[in-house]
This record gives structure tokens, C-alpha cells and sequence, in this order.
């Protein structure tokens, strides 16, 4: 049987060191921030390097885990996911919000964070309409432990972006 803190770290997440980075490599994840096709040979111009200078330099940022992956940003809107909300979950203890982890493989569920002060979880939903964010939350309530929902939906949204490479 698990003690406690075995229970809790199966939720945790690792701690990660910032990687040793210089201000070339902020720069080409300034500009990968920005438009991630643009070519090696692009990026070397503006940085006065050569494509297979940036290339061995993203290689690195990939492999250190720094670049996570290179994605297509897609409008919800625009594919039919027009209510965007955030949802805060209140659960009784870590291991309800172990058991809420398992809705992480839903499509509705863009982002699933452990957090602190009155709620235990905070998710980032897109659904079509108010009907699926009302099915979404049905099936967060249904989860053994799950105290209560509390739903903010997003009327506009003026700023989206990942964390800024350069400091």
C-alpha cells in the first residue's frame, strides 16, 4: 500500500533547472515563438549564422527539453470550439485530483493545472456551446471526490502566448 507521500508525488511534477541558455539561443526562440517555419537558413540571416549553426543550436534546445515541441496554433473558433472557459475544481484531497487527471485525454481539456488558494484544479476548456461546457462539467462532478466546479467563460481574449524566451 502507498504511504502519503508516495500518493503525492504521483501527481507532482518534476522540478526543472532553467537551462543554460545565451542570447543567441533566446533569440532563436523569440523568433521560433513567432513563426516556427520559418527555415534554418532564414533564421541564420537574421542572426549572422549559418543554417547548420541554428540547426545544431535548435537540435540542443530540443534535446534539453527547452523547445517542447513545434505545434500548429489553431483557432478554436475557426474549427467550431467557440466557448472557451476556465474551470476551477474543488477537490477533498490529493487523491481526487489524481482521479480527475484521468479526463486529461479529453479533447474539451486544453490545459490541466494543480493549483493553490480555494480550488485544487484549474482546466482550460474549448467546447462548441454552452451544452458541451455543461456535458464537461458533468462528467468533472461525476469524479469521486469532486466537491464543485466553478466556470469563468472568456468573452475575449486580447492576450495568448507562451513564456517570453528572453528576459
Amino acid at each position: 500500500m502507498p504511504n502519503k507521500t508516495q500518493e503525492t508525488n504521483a501527481i507532482k511534477q518534476v522540478r526543472h533547472q532553467p537551462a543554460k541558455l545565451d542570447d543567441v539561443d533566446r533569440k532563436i526562440l523569440t523568433l521560433l515563438a513567432q513563426d516556427s517555419s520559418q527555415s534554418y537558413v532564414e533564421l541564420g540571416e537574421v542572426l549572422h549564422l549559418s543554417a547548420p549553426a541554428v540547426h545544431e543550436r535548435v537540435k540542443r534546445l530540443k534535446r534539453d527539453g527547452v523547445i517542447k515541441a513545434t505545434v500548429a496554433k489553431i483557432d478554436g473558433c475557426k474549427v467550431g470550439r467557440t466557448l472557451l472557459a476556465f474551470v476551477l475544481v474543488n477537490t477533498k484531497n490529493v487523491l481526487s485530483t489524481k482521479r480527475l487527471l484521468s479526463l486529461g485525454e479529453l479533447p474539451e481539456i486544453e490545459e490541466m493545472h494543480t493549483v493553490a488558494g480555494d480550488s485544487g484544479v484549474l482546466l482550460k476548456v474549448r467546447v462548441r456551446e454552452t451544452e458541451g461546457l455543461e456535458e464537461l462539467l458533468g462528467k468533472v462532478q461525476d469524479i469521486e471526490g469532486v466537491d464543485g466546479t466553478r466556470s469563468y467563460i472568456v468573452l475575449s481574449t486580447f492576450v495568448e502566448r507562451g513564456p517570453a524566451p528572453e528576459l
